[in-house]
C-alpha cells in the first residue's frame, strides 16, 4: 500500500493506515449480524487480482435503509501479496461503520484514478444476476459457458425471494489496452443475454468484495462466495466466442431493448456506425440485435417481404458494424430472433409477394366443379353436423343454468367416443379444455361429482385435458402460451376440440380495448385470437367457445333465442354452430336446448334435464305445449289441495271423526284453500280413483265403534290412519295418560276402471292404483 501520495486528490478520498487510522483491539463480535471473513476476502482478491499489478480501487460507503449518513472512503490497495490482509483490515473497519465495501475488478497506475480509461489491466468477466429467476439463469451460463472461477452471493434478495448473485471467470492472463474494452463488451453482451446488470459494460461499474458485509434495509448479512473453482480459468478470445454462440435465456426479452441511456433511438440506430471493442456507447452485439428485431418486426407484420427484411440486415451489417459480422453469424442470429418472434407474437402477417407458404390466390369455383365434385365429404368432429372440422360451435346460456356441468359430461363423452344425448363422435376425440372459472382442486372435485359411467371415464382418462383456472388474456402472449400447452398434452397428434369456457374471462378485444358486447372487439377477438391459434394448433380443430347470455323476456327467447348471446350481431354471424341452454319454467329442472347449424339440416330442440346425476333427453311428446307455465301451476295447485285433504282425514281420525264423502265435502268447503263443496268432492273422488283414498264399510266399520251408515262408499280412510276411541290408558310405570288408538284398515276400494266399490284383498297391503299401472 502506499503511504501519503504526492498526487492524491483531497475530495471525498481518505488516506488509508492501519497503524494512524485504526487500533489494534480485538474487533467485537455482532451478535445481530455475520462480520467480515478474511478467508473469503483472500479468495476473492486471488480470482480477482491474482496476476494484476499495480493498485486496486477500493470504496466504502454507507448502505441505503439504515437511517445513517456518511461520506465515501476511498483508498488504493497494491496489488501485491499484503492485498488479502489489507482488505480485510478495511473491511473490519467499514463494517464498524456500517459501509459497505466494494472495488473496481481492474488497476489503475495511481492513486485518485478510478475512471473507466484508468483501468490498465482486468483478468476477470463478471456479470451481476439481480432479477428474474437468478438460479434458473445461473444454469443457463453454466450449460453455455462452463462452470465459473466463483460464484458470489451479494446480499440482496429478489422479490421472488432469490438471493442475488455475482458470477466471475477468471482469464488465464490480464487483458491489458484493446482486451479491456472486449471484456467490457463481452461483460455487457453476457448480461444482455440473461437479463444481468448492463452497467458492467462500462470498465470503472465498482462491486461488492466477497466475505465483506451487506448493510441495507435494516439487514447485515455477509457477501458470501457459494461456489469456488479458482483453478478453472479461460481463454479470452475462446470465451468470446463461447458468449457469441450462447443464446438468451429463457424469459429473456429477445427484442433488443436494452436500458443503456445512452441507447440511440431506431431511427438513429440504423444510421449510427457501431465499432468493435466497446468503442462506442454500445456493441455491435447490440445494434445488430436491435436493426435485426428493427426488420423482423417490418416482415412479421407485413410491411416488408422476406426478402426486402433480409436485404436490410444485410445492408445494416455491411454500413455501420465496423468491422462486419460474417455472413453466416448473420443468418443464424436472424433465423434464431425471427422464430422466437413468431413464439412470442403469432403467426406473421406475410406479404403475399414473399414466397411464403400459402395460398396466393383466392379460391373459387364455378358452379359445374361444385356439382361435380362427389368427393366423400369430411367427417363430422361431432355428429350430426354440430361441429364440422374447422367449426366453431358456441353454447350460450345463463349464469347457473348449467353450462359447465352439462359441457363438462358432453366433453368427457366425446373424449370416450360414447355418443351423449343424440351427439355422436366417430371416434375417441382428442379435446384440450381450455378455462378459465375453476380452480384446480374445486375441479377435481367437480369431475369427480359428475356422474359417469366407468367405461366413460376409463376411455377418457387420456384423451380429456383440462386447464386449472386461467387468469390471462387470450391476446398474443397467451396464445403462444396456450399453443404450448397444447403441444404438450398432445404431442403425437394435435387436438380435435379446443374448448375455451368462458369467452368473457379470456376475452382480448384488441388494441381499441373493446368489451365482449362491442361486435367490433368480438370481431377482433374470434377472426386474430381464436382463429389464429386454431391454425396454429390445426386448421382442421373444432373450436368450442362457452359464453354467457343476456337478459331476455321469455317471449324474446322463444321467438329467437340466439339474440341472447352476447355480441350476438358478430358472434351469430361468425359461427358454425350456435346451442342455448335455457329454463323455460324457472321452477321446473328440465332445460331445453335450442340449436342452429350453418353446416347441416336443422336440428329440433331437445328437452334435457339430470336424473340420479346424468343428462338424459326428455321426450318432448311428454311436455305441455299450451299454457305450460299456467299448466304446471295448476297442477301445483291440485298436488296441494290433495295433500291437505289426506292431511285433514288423518288428523280428524285420531281426534274420533271418520266422515263420508259427502260429509267430509260439507265439513271442510273453503277449509285451507281447497275451494266449494263440488271441487273438494271432485278431489276426492280423483283421490279415490288413484287409490290414495279407501273405503270402510259394512262389519268392518261397526267393528270400531261406527254407525251403520248407508253411503255408496262408506266411511273414508288413508294410509297408515289410527282412529281415537275416546277411551284414555295409563302407563303403569309411568303414570302418563295417553288416547287410545286403533289401527283403521280399509275394507272396500274403488275400482279405476268402473267405478264400481269393490272388496280389499289384503287389508295390511296398501295398494296405489298408479303403482300398479306404472
Amino acid at each position: 500500500m502506499r503511504d501519503d501520495p504526492p498526487d492524491e486528490p483531497n475530495e471525498n478520498i481518505v488516506h488509508f493506515n492501519p497503524w494512524r487510522d485504526f487500533n489494534d483491539a480485538a474487533p467485537q463480535i455482532d451478535v445481530f449480524g455475520d462480520e467480515p471473513d478474511p478467508a473469503q476476502i483472500a479468495q476473492f482478491m486471488q480470482v480477482v487480482f491474482g496476476y494484476c499489478d499495480a493498485l486496486i480501487p477500493v470504496r466504502s460507503f454507507i448502505d441505503k435503509g439504515q437511517g445513517i449518513d456518511g461520506r465515501p472512503h476511498n483508498i488504493w490497495i497494491v496489488a501485491d501479496q499484503a492485498a488479502p490482509e489489507k482488505m480485510a483490515t478495511f473491511a473490519t473497519w467499514a463494517s464498524r461503520e456500517g459501509a459497505a465495501v466494494y472495488v473496481i475488478p481492474g488497476t489503475v497506475a495511481a492513486p485518485g484514478q478510478a475512471k473507466a480509461a484508468d483501468i490498465l489491466q482486468m483478468q476477470t468477466v463478471v456479470v451481476d444476476l439481480d432479477t428474474g429467476d437468478i438460479a434458473a439463469r445461473r444454469a443457463h451460463l453454466e450449460r453455455h459457458l462452463g462452470a465459473p472461477s466463483m460464484v458470489v452471493e451479494s446480499g440482496g434478495v429478489t422479490a421472488e425471494g432469490q438471493r442475488k448473485c455475482h458470477v466471475w471467470w477468471a482469464l488465464t492472463e490480464p487483458a491489458e489496452g484493446d482486451d479491456i474494452a472486449r471484456i467490457c463488451r463481452l461483460r455487457g453482451d453476457i448480461a444482455a443475454k440473461v437479463g444481468g446488470d448492463m452497467h458492467f459494460r462500462s470498465a470503472h461499474q465498482p462491486i461488492r468484495v466477497a466475505g465483506s458485509v451487506y448493510y441495507k434495509n435494516h439487514l447485515k448479512t455477509q457477501v458470501r462466495i457459494v461456489e469456488l473453482n479458482a483453478d478453472r480459468e479461460r481463454d479470452l478470445a475462446e470465451f468470446i466466442e463461447a458468449v457469441t454462440d450462447m443464446p438468451p435465456a429463457p424469459g429473456v426479452s429477445l427484442q433488443p431493448a436494452f436500458t443503456h441511456p445512452d441507447k440511440p433511438a431506431m431511427d438513429e440506430v440504423l444510421v449510427t456506425p457501431v465499432r468493435e471493442g466497446g468503442a462506442d456507447d454500445w456493441s455491435r452485439f447490440e445494434g445488430a440485435s436491435a436493426a435485426i428485431g428493427h426488420f423482423i418486426r417490418m416482415v412479421h407484420e407485413g410491411r416488408m417481404t422476406k426478402n426486402e427484411g433480409w436485404e436490410g440486415i444485410c445492408g445494416y451489417n455491411a454500413a455501420m458494424l465496423r468491422p462486419q459480422w460474417p455472413v453466416e453469424r448473420l443468418k443464424r442470429e436472424s433465423e434464431r430472433l425471427w422464430e422466437r418472434h413468431v413464439e412470442k407474437y403469432g403467426p406473421p402477417l406475410i406479404r403475399l409477394d414473399s414466397g411464403a407458404p400459402g395460398p396466393v390466390e383466392m379460391p373459387a369455383f364455378t358452379l359445374g366443379a361444385l356439382l361435380d365434385d362427389r368427393s366423400p365429404m369430411p367427417e363430422d368432429i361431432i355428429a350430426p353436423r354440430v361441429l364440422t372440422p374447422g367449426g366453431l360451435l358456441v353454447l350460450g346460456g345463463a349464469p347457473k343454468v348449467g353450462k359447465s356441468d352439462l359441457l363438462i359430461s358432453w366433453l368427457v363423452h366425446m373424449a370416450a367416443g360414447v355418443p351423449f344425448l343424440g351427439f355422436t363422435p366417430p371416434r375417441p376425440l382428442r379435446i384440450f379444455y381450455l378455462q378459465a372459472e375453476i380452480q384446480y382442486h374445486y375441479l377435481r372435485e367437480r369431475m369427480r361429482q359428475i356422474a359417469l359411467s366407468p367405461e366413460v371415464l376409463v376411455a377418457a382418462r387420456d384423451t380429456f385435458v383440462a386447464t386449472p383456472k386461467l387468469k390471462m388474456l387470450l391476446d398474443t402472449q397467451g396464445s403462444v402460451r396456450i399453443a404450448r400447452a397444447v403441444r404438450a398434452a398432445f404431442p403425437d397428434a394435435p387436438p380435435d376440440i379446443l374448448c375455451v369456457d368462458p369467452i368473457r374471462n379470456l376475452f382480448d378485444g384488441g388494441p381499441d380495448g373493446g368489451g365482449e358486447n362491442d361486435n367490433t372487439a368480438m370481431m377482433f377477438f374470434l377472426k386474430e385470437r381464436v382463429e389464429v391459434l386454431r391454425d396454429h394448433i390445426d386448421p382442421d380443430c373444432g373450436v368450442i367457445l362457452i359464453h354467457h347470455t343476456k337478459k331476455l323476456s321469455k317471449h324474446q327467447v322463444k321467438e329467437d333465442p340466439f339474440l341472447a348471446l352476447s355480441g350476438a350481431s358478430a358472434l351469430r354471424g361468425f359461427y358454425t354452430s350456435g346451442l342455448i341452454l335455457h329454463r323455460p319454467d324457472e321452477d321446473l329442472s328440465e332445460r331445453k336446448l335450442e340449436i342452429e347449424l350453418r353446416n347441416g339440416p336443422a336440428l329440433p330442440p331437445k328437452v334435457i334435464d339430470k336424473v340420479g346425476g346424468q343428462w338424459v333427453e326428455i321426450n318432448p311428446m311428454n311436455e305441455r305445449l299450451v299454457r305450460a307455465e299456467a299448466g304446471a301451476k295448476h297442477d301445483a295447485e291440485r298436488m296441494r289441495k290433495h295433500d291437505v285433504i289426506l292431511g285433514l282425514l288423518y288428523e280428524e281420525a285420531r281426534r274420533g271423526k271418520l266422515y263420508t264423502l259427502a260429509q267430509f265435502s260439507e265439513a271442510f268447503e273453503n277449509t285451507g284453500g281447497l275451494g266449494g263443496r263440488t271441487i273438494v268432492h271432485d278431489r276426492l273422488s280423483v283421490l279415490a280413483t288413484k287409490g290414495k283414498v279407501k273405503f270402510i264399510r259394512g262389519p268392518a266399520a261397526t267393528r270400531i265403534g261406527l254407525a251403520a251408515e248407508r253411503s255408496k262408499y262408506g266411511y273414508l280412510c288413508v294410509e297408515g290412519m289410527l282412529f281415537g276411541t275416546g277411551v284414555e290408558t295409563v302407563d303403569p310405570d309411568t303414570g302418563e295418560v295417553t288416547p287410545e288408538l286403533i289401527p283403521v284398515l280399509p275394507s272396500h276400494y274403488k275400482s279405476p276402471q268402473t267405478g264400481a266399490v269393490l272388496p280389499v284383498e289384503n287389508p295390511s297391503v296398501w295398494v296405489y292404483q298408479e303403482e300398479d299401472e306404472a
